[in-house]
């Protein structure tokens, strides 16, 4: 599997659990579910992906712009995360930043599938995509369990 394989499979789990998280807002348990679910993806998604991914982009000059405006972005993420954790959940300033969250890392994965993978294919050998692939695995799911052990 290589490297775009492998994001697009959590590209895939994360939007399924922010779909869940939206239409489950009314049930407690599934919203909690869900949440704590998209929070670990996310977590592991975001390290693995900054290690793997963008961490190699930054070393060419045609994909180091990009790269950075994707750390950048899960940053912001990370932030509405942890403003989620603080809020009362349920309430409506919680609400609202859920259907924030769930905008930008739609708005994210999209950007990532349709403007930055074609640029890194540009720049990373058919070797290289296959490497990584399986280091964002190994390191995705490394993460994923320390993520879910924590909640």
């Amino acid at each position: 599997m290589d490297i775009f394989e492998a994001l697009l499979q959590s590209h895939q789990r994360q939007r399924a659990t922010c779909a869940r998280l939206l239409s489950g807002i009314g049930d407690h348990e599934e919203r909690r579910q869900a949440f704590d679910e998209l929070k670990a993806e996310m977590a592991a998604h975001e390290t693995a992906e900054e290690r793997t991914f963008y961490v190699p982009l930054i070393e060419h000059d045609d994909t180091v712009d990009p790269a950075r405006h994707g750390i950048s972005e899960h940053h912001e993420m990370d932030e509405m995360v942890e403003d989620l954790d603080k809020a009362e959940e349920g309430s409506s300033g919680w609400l609202e930043t859920v259907g924030k969250l769930v905008h930008k890392v739609e708005h994210h994965l999209k950007e990532e599938e349709e403007k930055f993978f074609p640029e890194a294919k540009k720049v990373l050998s058919r070797e290289r995509q296959q490497e990584l692939g399986q280091l964002y695995v190994h390191e995705h799911e490394r993460l994923y369990a320390k993520a879910e052990a924590e909640q």
